[in-house]
């Protein structure tokens, strides 16, 4: 199952880093990732694979929160399908 992370927040050093060490503890598999800095906010789009993590989704929802309030920006994951259902017109 694939997920979508999106990050936004004022740009500094470390902030991809530090959510990819984070997926990886989890086991998260990044597909495909785009971010770019806008006048010093930084945003951030990744495509992950999420069946082969080692924890629950909502141990994932937790993780990502926890390092967004440790990187000072805004984690969000929803599942891609439901990102897909979200978006149908």
């Amino acid at each position: 199952m694939n997920a979508i992370i999106t990050v936004v927040g004022k740009d500094k050093v470390g902030i991809i880093a530090g959510i990819c060490v984070a997926l990886e503890k989890i086991n998260v598999n990044i597909l495909d990732i785009s971010q770019t800095v806008m006048q010093n906010m930084f945003t951030m789009n990744m495509l992950v694979d999420i069946k082969e993590s080692n924890v629950s989704y909502p141990e994932i929802v937790e993780a990502l929160d926890k390092e967004g309030d440790r990187l000072g920006v805004s984690i969000r994951i929803q599942r891609e399908d439901i990102f897909d259902a979200m978006h149908k017109i």
